[in-house]
């Protein structure tokens, strides 16, 4: 087998069908209208575009070229003026939308607010205002870094309506990555609250804030706004740090939206690479609200009864997107929270979904399978008869985690939405149309509309079905990233030059392994880098984990590759188990045959460590990198400012 593809042996055949009355009632009505959609969309993909951004956006003024594509650098709506917030609130301002819930919060410790269309666009103009009174203007970059409360929506919608980009900083981030990321966007002005909840605890983010900026080492941020939210005892600076509320309450409520160019700046959102600093992912405007608006309408059936609840941060693309714009942009009612499951109440995300009737839940992996360990008890106490689909983000879902996710949240009658997309991609690539895709435990199955993706060896070549290589896309899609903030270069080495260009054809480069089965489903295995090679055959990480993961002892797997003289890789495995099972020898004896009978010799773990817990990022995904340091018994490697608790690295080093 050839060293360039990635060899994939554990094999899944169940399959499962849309729901007939879901079916019925969706906008894209089962696989021929997909195939429709997808080969329209292929024969003519500016042309699809197009009359998309005519149908379904407010535009100020018509493009002139749909699409400019200088590879690896796309405009797409050439001259067209648009602005986001527009899409998002004023246009539901004339019709029944207006006095519909736009965002419904739900704060950790139990308070709770709603805001209508009406409400939220009256708080986004007066905060649009307070920034032009504190000298934000156009083109200005502005640092965001809150709690999931409202005001972090109102903040992001209030730049984007007078044109000043914003740069959202997950709340859990430290000051160092703050300053980092605000000294790399040269924000002018830094939006925060005094603390936030989560996990029972109060964050302090004014001080992580006034940290960051200490001795003028940001000297580009003039003020800091800030939210009062824990009412914990705060320095304010004299000068540079003003209160939310009291600027808000003497702001008008009216507050045109700036006409923008279709490639005007929206945001900047910062994605940690394995070295380095951070890249500063580059959306623009007009392309960025075509996209993110269809692929959730689309996807997800979106339908003005649904009450959709995304539980990401809107410190991840996951907020920016379908959060934020995109359902705003489809005037849906969406629901925000500041908590995740904790001590004092596993259970908070059923009673979310209970309180206000949730019709379509996206959440992570990562969280089905804490879910999972906690116990089915816990959402078999609540009602979720309300839920109609669901949908998974951020990593390769396991077929053992899906179906338990099938059937105990989804009562075995929501469609299971398994998006892959990324920060860079601003939207869903490779997903399912809930009302028209059957699916499979564990695949993103097919592309959306518009996306040509394939898989190519490392020379760009196209490999068999069922091999196994990289993914890539072919051609720009609308919601792509532009560049890296400030390093052009650093946009075309990492993500277009990756696959080497073939005779003018630039191919976008993923990061991940993939295969394509017979179907033309795609099977997301993982970044490349952790690839395991054993013995000249390539295995994906991911599926390893999933073959673990289905042996009823194993809560949570991560599998990393150590090096072996003799077979060059050999496979290490971190296990967490249910609450039911002891760590013991004769369990790992018996976890290494079982990863047998699934995938086969080949990929037995030569040594698997229990834990309590595996090192994630404050966004759920596993580190694997500082596992593949552990394993190997070398220093860590990399930007450790992602990290949800690092106390999880201590207990590792010592075996526990």
């Amino acid at each position: 087998m050839s060293d360039t593809t990635i060899e994939s042996i554990l094999q899944e055949h169940r399959l499962f069908s849309p729901p007939a009355d879901l079916a019925a009632q969706a906008e894209i009505q089962g696989m021929a209208a997909y195939e429709q959609l997808y080969e329209q969309a292929k024969a003519d993909p500016e042309g699809f575009w197009a009359e998309l951004a005519a149908q379904e956006l407010h535009w100020f003024q018509s493009w002139n070229q749909v699409l400019d594509w200088q590879p690896p650098f796309a405009k797409w709506f050439v001259n067209g003026k648009l602005n986001i917030t527009y899409n998002c609130l004023d246009r539901h301002l004339t019709t029944w939308r207006r006095n519909k819930a736009a965002l419904i919060w739900e704060g950790e410790p139990g308070d709770s607010r709603t805001l209508t269309y009406a409400q939220l666009y009256r708080e986004v103009c007066q905060m649009a205002n307070v920034l032009k009174q504190l000298g934000v203007q156009k083109g200005d970059r502005v640092g965001i870094y809150m709690p999931m409360i409202p005001e972090a929506a109102i903040a992001m919608l209030a730049c984007a309506r007078i044109g000043a980009p914003h740069t959202v900083v997950f709340g859990g981030f430290s000051a160092e990555a703050l300053k980092d990321r605000l000294e790399d966007a040269q924000a002018k002005l830094v939006i925060t609250a005094d603390g936030g909840f989560r996990k029972d605890k109060v964050v302090p983010l004014k001080a992580a804030v006034d940290q960051a900026l200490a001795n003028n080492s940001v000297p580009s941020v003039q003020h800091v706004l800030v939210v009062q939210r824990t009412r914990e005892e705060i320095l304010m600076e004299p000068g540079r740090d003003r209160w939310w509320h009291e600027l808000q309450a003497g702001a008008s409520a009216d507050c045109p939206a700036e006409p923008m160019d279709s490639e005007d700046l929206l945001f900047i959102l910062y994605t940690s690479g394995t070295t380095g600093k951070p890249k500063g992912v580059v959306h623009t405007t007009g392309g960025y609200n075509l996209y993110t608006h269809m692929t959730l309408k689309w996807a997800f059936d979106l339908k003005d009864t649904d009450v959709y609840w995304c539980t990401a941060d809107v410190g991840w693309i996951t907020g920016h997107s379908y959060i934020v714009y995109g359902p705003l942009s489809n005037g849906a009612t969406t629901v925000m929270y500041e908590g995740v499951p904790r001590p004092s109440n596993l259970g908070c995300f059923w009673d979310v979904i209970e309180k206000y009737g949730v019709t379509i839940f996206y959440t992570a992996p990562t969280a089905i399978r804490a879910f999972i360990k906690m116990g089915d008890e816990l959402p078999k106490a609540r009602n979720l008869s309300s839920l109609r689909i669901l949908g998974t983000v951020g990593e390769p879902i396991n077929p053992e985690a899906w179906m338990w996710y099938h059937q105990v949240i989804g009562g075995e009658r929501c469609p299971i939405v398994d998006t892959w997309w990324q920060t860079e991609t601003g939207g869903f690539m490779i997903t399912p149309l809930a009302g028209a895709t059957p699916t499979k435990p564990g695949s993103a199955t097919r592309p959306f509309p518009g996306i040509l993706a394939d898989v190519v060896d490392i020379e760009g070549n196209p490999v068999p079905d069922n091999t196994g290589g990289y993914l890539v896309v072919r051609y720009p899609w609308p919601s792509m990233m532009r560049t890296v903030y400030g390093d052009d270069d650093r946009f075309r080495r990492t993500y277009w030059e990756y696959i080497p260009p073939k005779d003018g054809q630039y191919l976008y480069f993923a990061g991940d392994g993939v295969r394509r089965d017979a179907d033309g489903y795609f099977w997301i295995m993982g970044r490349v880098d952790d690839v395991i090679n054993v013995s000249g055959h390539r295995l994906g990480t991911m599926e390893i984990e999933s073959a673990l993961v289905s042996h009823p002892a194993v809560a949570e797997a991560a599998v990393v590759g150590r090096k072996d003289p003799v077979r060059g890789e050999e496979v290490f495995a971190f296990v967490t188990l249910e609450r039911s099972y002891s760590p013991t020898d004769a369990l790992k004896a018996e976890l290494k045959q079982h990863v047998v009978q699934e995938i086969g010799a080949i990929a037995r773990p030569s040594e698997i460590q229990f834990a309590d817990a595996l090192p994630k990022t404050r966004s759920g995904k596993i580190i694997r990198r500082f596992l593949r340091n552990l394993a190997s018994g070398e220093d860590l490697v990399g930007d450790a400012s992602t990290m949800e608790d690092q106390s999880v690295l201590d207990q590792l080093r010592q075996g526990s």
